[in-house]
């Protein structure tokens, strides 16, 4: 999708704070004992009280409102009978459309009491997205987002998962440009004015893809190691991007 009206960034805005806020709410929830399950409840009943529809649901049928991976399973984790508990890494990834307009945001959540290492995982793989947004810019090569989240990564020993990659979003859950990756490549396309995407990295303390889980949807670290995913959706202008997945 490209932004060039200020009605398609409101209504962009708008899906983008729903999002937000239901991973939020999701978030301060989530204890010790909950089940993946009811944990997807509460993200359901947020999109529901705003209007908003789940988009891995209505695009892909996906069997949950939200995407809920806990620890060896770091994406596309179904809703379910898992006991969270304490010491996991939950990641939480909520899609929904409303009027048309969609938006993507995650976060990976830890469950107290957890070690230090994850901790810094955790902070480091937030400053990954963070990093790659910043590459975001019209007249920029795509391939600059990768880059950049490739060095950080790298000066730190972490690696990154390479069948797993940003996207464009807005109009669809999935659309132009397709995969963006979030690792060093060449991608010699350039970001234009007003188009819309994620950011996603997957940083990880050794996995370097993502493989079957075995039920058709939930993906899995190879080789085994910690994963935690950070996504925003972002429009791309002449200077910083505007993030449109926040609560305010």
């Amino acid at each position: 999708m490209t932004i060039d009206r200020q009605e398609d960034l409101d209504g962009l805005k708008e899906i983008g704070r729903i999002v937000a806020i239901t991973l939020g709410a999701m978030a301060q929830a989530m204890e010790p004992g909950m089940t993946t399950r009811e944990l997807d409840a509460i993200g359901r009943a947020y999109l529901d009280r705003h209007g908003a529809v789940s988009a891995p649901e209505q695009v892909y049928d996906f069997p949950g409102a939200t995407c809920i991976s806990v620890n060896e399973d770091i994406a596309h984790g179904i809703p379910g009978d898992r006991v969270i508990a304490a010491g996991d890494l939950v990641n939480i990834d909520v899609s929904a459309s409303k009027n048309g307009y969609f938006a993507d945001t995650g976060a990976t959540h830890r469950v107290p009491p957890v070690k230090p290492s994850l901790d810094r995982l955790c902070r480091d793989g937030r400053r990954a997205m963070q990093i790659g947004i910043a590459q975001v810019r019209a007249g920029r090569r795509l391939d600059g987002i990768g880059q950049a989240i490739g060095r950080f990564a790298s000066d730190r020993g972490y690696t990154l998962v390479r069948n797993l990659a940003s996207h464009g979003v807005g109009r669809s859950l999935h659309e132009y440009p397709g995969e963006i990756a979030t690792w060093p490549n060449k991608d010699k396309r350039r970001i234009h004015n007003g188009l819309v995407l994620t950011v996603e990295p997957f940083l990880s303390t050794g996995a370097l893809w993502a493989a079957d889980g075995g039920d058709g949807w939930t993906l899995r670290a190879d080789p085994q190691a910690p994963v935690v995913q950070y996504e925003h959706t972002v429009v791309a202008t002449g200077g910083k991007a505007i993030v449109v997945t926040l609560p305010g």
